[in-house]
């Protein structure tokens, strides 16, 4: 797996440069919001929330196992309360976005544990 300091954030860029993610590494594990996920895979947010209700409602995965709020300071300075996904997520996630991007989840494999 790529090594990035906890509760770092690390900028992945897509194939072509045309898009830099931010993703928020803690816990040994690299986490996204909706919104990144939406920029990761060139679509919206109503389709990334679309897909992940129905990965919990097909109880595919346990929302508490691949969701975890963090603080993020925005630029007002002030702390707010924020949803990120896991990895685990982002791929099923991937798997299920209609676009270019989200079939080809190859740059997840440098974040990936050796062992996956």
């Amino acid at each position: 797996m790529k090594k990035i300091p906890d509760n770092q954030i690390a900028f992945y860029q897509t194939p072509g440069g045309s898009v830099n993610i931010e993703v928020f590494y803690a816990e040994e594990n690299i986490w996204l919001t909706q919104k990144r996920m939406a920029e990761l895979f060139d679509t919206t947010v109503p389709n990334i929330n679309m897909h992940l209700k129905n990965i919990f409602k097909s109880e595919e995965l346990d929302k508490n196992s691949v969701i975890k709020d963090f603080l993020i300071t925005a630029s007002d300075g002030k702390n707010y309360k924020t949803k990120f996904y896991s990895l685990e997520a982002i791929i099923a996630v991937g798997y299920r976005v209609n676009s270019e991007r989200g079939t080809h989840l190859d740059f997840l494999k440098e974040f990936l544990p050796d062992d996956f």
